[in-house]
């Protein structure tokens, strides 16, 4: 949690010198810290658990379900909280994910425990702690996933750049698109770069502007660099004499 306040503070600043974009993107190596720490303490959870499987310690089923019940009830109303506010920001989906990681902790848990209090079967809590473990791994792939998606500037989910070339290409005036880039700078920032050639004597600087007013009203592109330039005749250049030669 204190490293996504910290994240989101950083992010927050404005940008300034040479951080062009500020620090929006401490949001997205927030979220990489936050998926390797859950794959770290998964990995931790499963070697303990398995060592307990191998050799079952004697555990108080009462203790379990006491603190089981204390910690379910504490992570379900931070989990609660945090999970009215913006998750599209990868720094509060990555606490997010921890906090539900825990609630799942505590409620396996509880099962565990009341395993043990009923049947006295001992292998019951790491049969759940490995149960835990799975979970985690899953909650830290998706961080892992999205927020490389934007480190490694792929195009942002739910954006399909062939259509985007599509409409561009197609639009009334326009000869050809090259270099189409579309990328996400952090979250709820995607960006566009495009070169534009249109037909000789159609006016680039509209063309510009009608293209730019496209992307954002289909596809919420605001974040838009487009280089509109004349597509070049590729008649030859006839040369005449100054003079006419005699003969």
């Amino acid at each position: 949690l204190v490293l996504s306040l910290v994240a989101l503070r950083l992010a927050a600043r404005p940008a300034r010198g040479n951080l062009t974009f500020g620090l929006k993107r401490a949001e997205i190596l927030s979220a990489q810290v936050n998926g390797a720490a859950l794959l770290v303490l998964a990995a931790l959870i499963v070697y303990a658990a398995i060592r307990r499987l191998v050799e079952p310690a004697q555990v108080g089923g009462w203790t379990v379900v006491v603190v089981a019940l204390g910690g379910l009830v504490v992570n379900l109303v931070a989990t609660w909280q945090l999970a009215q506010a913006d998750r599209r920001n990868m720094a509060v989906e990555g606490s997010f994910r921890h906090l539900l990681t825990d609630l799942y902790a505590f409620a396996g848990t509880l099962v565990a425990g009341l395993v043990i209090v009923t049947t006295g079967f001992d292998r019951a809590d790491p049969i759940a702690s490995l149960a835990v473990a799975a979970l985690m791994v899953w909650a830290a792939y998706g961080l892992l996933k999205h927020s490389g998606r934007v480190l490694l500037e792929m195009s942002p989910e739910g954006l399909d750049v062939v259509e985007i070339g599509q409409a561009i290409a197609e639009h009334p005036g326009v000869s050809s698109v090259h270099d189409l880039h579309v990328w996400q700078i952090a979250t709820g920032f995607p960006a566009l770069s495009a070169h534009v050639l249109v037909r000789p004597g159609d006016d680039c600087h509209g063309i510009r502007r009608a293209l730019e007013m496209m992307l954002g009203a289909r596809f919420a592109l605001e974040h838009t660099t487009l280089q509109v330039d004349h597509e070049r005749s590729h008649e030859l250049l006839s040369v005449e004499p100054a003079h006419p030669r005699e003969e």
